[in-house]
């Protein structure tokens, strides 16, 4: 019950959070403005782009096949129902909601294990914030911005240094990790088991997690694997990259790639904030503020924020709530599963149950193909 109120109460202020963005992001815009630059809209390109976000949601779910493979194959429709149930529920609750796609993936198929579909998304999540902090870092190098910035363009352009260096520190060290996997999980597993007051079932749960996280890496240091998964990647954000831009065209605005990608990393900066609504808000002020940056009226950046928006989330949403109706989920057993408590129990149980001779069986084989 605790867990519970703390969760609505989170809610709520990330609720009143989004609110706030909101009422900042549109106090001074003159909405008849906005309302009239979405209407000119042309909506044949914005159907076009929102068929090519729905071939990156496609994409985004052959990945993850890929990334699962070293522990557990999966179908692609249950990875594709996953997927667009996933993003649905990010875009209705925010960030919170992102544990409904490892959840709904063992939903559909049995064989599939929650702590190994929990570990993948995580391998994905860094996936895409090297993928983007690459992307914006290296299309700064030949961007070019309107004279009237050059100044401010220029701390944007150290900024985007220094996350690529942290990117790629990170991939370095995620990499030694893995190199590393069998004494350094089990120095943990030494020192966690010599401290009294961290629970036996803590423990092994954190054990557990480390051991198959270390098997989904396997992709960073096997070169066909590794080639597949930056693929597929490369495959996603081509597509969002794509769909940002026939958005721009939409409303006639002459951006080529490069302005794209410059947009693309400031949105993506606001979608960090786990606000509702799929970082409601701030995904709007961070992207209309890129579009200001590159000398867009401040009614048609906002207009093309609120429409970009709906078309990096609504076909999953929509691909979602038919899966949802047509019976492919349970949306009571969907609750129940992506509670705090039972996404608890569910990795911690998978850390006691016998077949945790699996990962150690996929760790010797990765490592014998080393």
């Amino acid at each position: 019950m605790k867990s519970n109120t703390r969760k609505y109460i989170e809610f709520g202020a990330l609720c009143l959070l989004a609110i706030a963005i909101l009422w900042w992001f549109g106090r001074k815009l003159n909405w008849m403005e906005v309302r009239q630059a979405v209407g000119h809209a042309n909506p044949y390109l914005l159907a076009l782009a929102a068929l090519v976000i729905s071939l990156a949601y496609l994409f985004r779910a052959v990945r993850w096949g890929e990334l699962l493979a070293p522990l557990s194959p999966a179908g692609l429709r249950d990875l594709f129902i996953a997927t667009t149930v996933g993003f649905g529920a990010v875009f209705l609750v925010g960030r919170t909601g992102e544990v409904v796609r490892p959840v709904v993936l063992p939903m559909r198929d049995s064989r599939i294990r929650p702590s190994a579909s929990f570990v993948t998304i995580i391998v994905e999540r860094i996936y895409d914030m090297i993928a983007v902090v690459v992307l914006f870092a290296a299309n700064l190098l030949w961007f070019r911005p309107p004279a009237n910035v050059a100044i401010e363009f220029g701390r944007v352009r150290m900024v985007g240094i220094v996350l690529l260096l942290v990117a790629l520190s990170g991939v370095f060290g995620l990499t030694q990790f893995r190199k590393k996997s069998r004494g350094a999980i089990s120095w943990i597993k030494q020192t966690l088991g010599g401290r009294r007051f961290i629970p036996a079932r803590l423990a092994r749960a954190v054990v557990s997690t480390l051991e198959q996280l270390a098997s989904a890496l396997r992709v960073l240091v096997d070169a066909r694997e590794l080639a597949i998964t930056v693929g597929w990647t490369a495959m996603v954000w081509v597509g969002i990259a794509l769909a940002n831009l026939l958005v721009l065209r939409a409303f006639g605005l002459p951006f080529g790639i490069t302005q794209t990608v410059f947009v693309l990393g400031w949105s993506l900066v606001g979608s960090l904030v786990p606000t509702p609504g799929g970082a409601a808000g701030a995904f709007h002020a961070a992207t209309a503020a890129g579009l200001i940056f590159l000398g867009v009226p401040r009614e048609t950046a906002a207009a093309v924020s609120i429409v970009m928006h709906v078309i990096d989330f609504g076909p999953a949403l929509v691909f979602g709530l038919y899966y949802l109706f047509r019976g492919d989920i349970s949306l009571s057993r969907l609750r129940s599963m992506t509670s705090s408590e039972a996404v608890e129990h569910a990795v911690e149980d998978e850390a006691v149950l016998p077949d945790e001779l699996f990962v150690e069986n996929q760790l010797e084989t990765a490592a014998a193909r080393e």
